[in-house]
């Protein structure tokens, strides 16, 4: 953790910045590395085959935070990449984290996936339920493997209905545009589901842009006079850093994160334990805070 700048607690105005704090932990993510059997232009974490900006995660990186998590009461544990199945140990670390809580797996569903299916399916008889989230930007295939690859449409939907055949939950990230007719565009994603058998009704979770690591967005900046005018204790606590922390590995230390969309920014490393991360309040600096703001992004399921 790095000693911080006036510019953490004060916008480019001098007003005190909008800020959240994190009086219980109820979900703990996981970042499993950057490395990505894709290379998607518009990734969020700059992900790609090889990549180790954020390194991989072993069972013994996570376990004492899984330890540590469900002493602080956690209720969920979370994942997400780069591509998780690109760790070679990574269904060593989901049947470890289902035997204290529900887990959530953020995946894009394509060949690492589908090649472990068979290290996947016995989770299904696990103390706690482990759902699965998959990224189909759009529902339109030339758009979607624009960005993704070639024959990356059908395998994620594959995946889809692997998954669901074996009992898991499933879900779909995808992309939202801010001119886009949303009726219609989750009307296309049903009729690909029907058309593989799926139920019309798995969740679709929408996500804007939040453009690549190390972005600087021209967003408007967050006060505390911000956080109160637009938003009430209730809207508050929705904010992921109100009740979430994720763990992340890099230059072979791992650190704790304030939550998933800041990791390309040190000074939201707020410490090497969960307790720890829980004291220092967030300053709501990141321009995807704007995001959270704004439109009420989540990662979480909770």
């Amino acid at each position: 953790m790095l000693a911080r700048t006036n510019s953490w607690i004060a916008t480019s105005a001098g007003e005190p910045r909008g800020y959240i704090d994190t009086p219980t932990l109820r979900e703990l993510w996981f970042h499993t590395g950057t490395a990505c059997n894709l290379k998607c232009p518009f990734c969020l974490e700059g992900s790609k085959p090889g990549d180790d900006r954020l390194q991989l995660m072993t069972l013994a990186d996570v376990k004492p935070f899984i330890d540590e998590a469900v002493e602080l009461g956690v209720e969920n544990f979370s994942f997400t990449g780069g591509e998780p199945f690109v760790a070679r140990e990574f269904h060593r670390i989901l049947d470890y984290a289902l035997q204290f809580r529900p887990c959530l797996v953020l995946t894009n569903g394509t060949r690492p996936l589908l090649q472990r299916m068979a290290q996947i399916e016995p989770l299904c008889d696990a103390p706690h339920p482990l759902r699965f989230r998959i990224s189909i930007d759009y529902p339109d295939r030339e758009r979607h493997e624009l960005g993704r690859g070639e024959g990356t449409f059908e395998e994620s939907f594959e995946a889809l209905q692997q998954l669901h055949a074996k009992g898991f939950e499933v879900s779909i990230a995808r992309q939202w545009e801010a001119d886009e007719d949303t009726d219609q565009v989750e009307a296309e994603f049903q009729k690909h589901l029907r058309a593989v058998g799926l139920p019309e009704s798995i969740r679709l979770v929408s996500f804007p842009d939040f453009l690549p690591p190390g972005s600087q967005a021209e967003v408007p900046e967050i006060t505390e006079n911000c956080m109160t005018e637009h938003h009430t204790a209730e809207s508050r606590a929705q904010f992921m850093c109100a009740f979430s922390r994720m763990v992340v590995k890099q230059d072979g230390k791992l650190g704790v994160y304030a939550c998933t969309l800041v990791d390309d920014d040190p000074d939201y490393n707020l410490g090497a334990t969960l307790r720890e991360s829980l004291r220092p309040r967030v300053m709501l600096r990141h321009h995807r805070c704007f995001s959270c703001f704004k439109h009420g992004a989540s990662c979480s399921e909770i």
